[in-house]
């Protein structure tokens, strides 16, 4: 009889400290809502950011073009997890620069892969200079969307 009562009072105590826990963000984590990604990197076809400048939807509109480029706007890719879109800088006929105008951030998680994930898929799209590049691992969704924003920017005007 003892055994019952000291098995259902620690089963008891268990479900009551389990239930009580809370799990804390780490110490300067990301507010997806307040802070999007900006400035990950600006450059060209041979620089070491691969031309990335990974924004979210607050620099969309505001893309500065040096003579003789142009921009051109990827469609609304909407994934599990939120829209991807892209817009590339063309001069001569060759993707110089790639700027992210949407992407997921619901998730300091989300957040994380957009930075990890969008400068590699820019330098492979600089790199090939097409839509036919390799998805990053771990970002299967978000590589899918760029992937057909990058495809849908190609079809209208690269």
């Amino acid at each position: 009889m003892r055994r019952v009562i000291l098995a259902v009072t620690a089963t008891v105590a268990g479900l009551v400290a389990l239930l009580a826990f809370k799990s804390h963000s780490p110490e300067g984590s990301v507010d997806s809502q307040s802070a999007p990604l900006s400035g990950v990197g600006t450059g060209t076809a041979g620089s070491d950011t691969g031309g990335a400048n990974v924004q979210g939807e607050a620099g969309a509109n505001s893309v500065k073009l040096a003579p003789g480029e142009r921009a051109v706007t990827g469609n609304v890719a909407n994934t599990n997890y939120g829209p991807v879109q892209i817009q590339l800088i063309v001069k001569a006929g060759k993707i110089v620069k790639v700027n992210v105008l949407e992407q997921p951030t619901s998730t300091e998680e989300d957040v994380q892969i957009g930075q990890y994930a969008f400068p590699k898929l820019i330098a492979e799209t600089l790199s090939s200079q097409s839509a036919r590049i390799d998805t990053v691992s771990g970002a299967s969704y978000t590589s899918g969307g760029y992937i057909k924003s990058l495809q849908s920017a190609i079809d209208n005007g690269v």
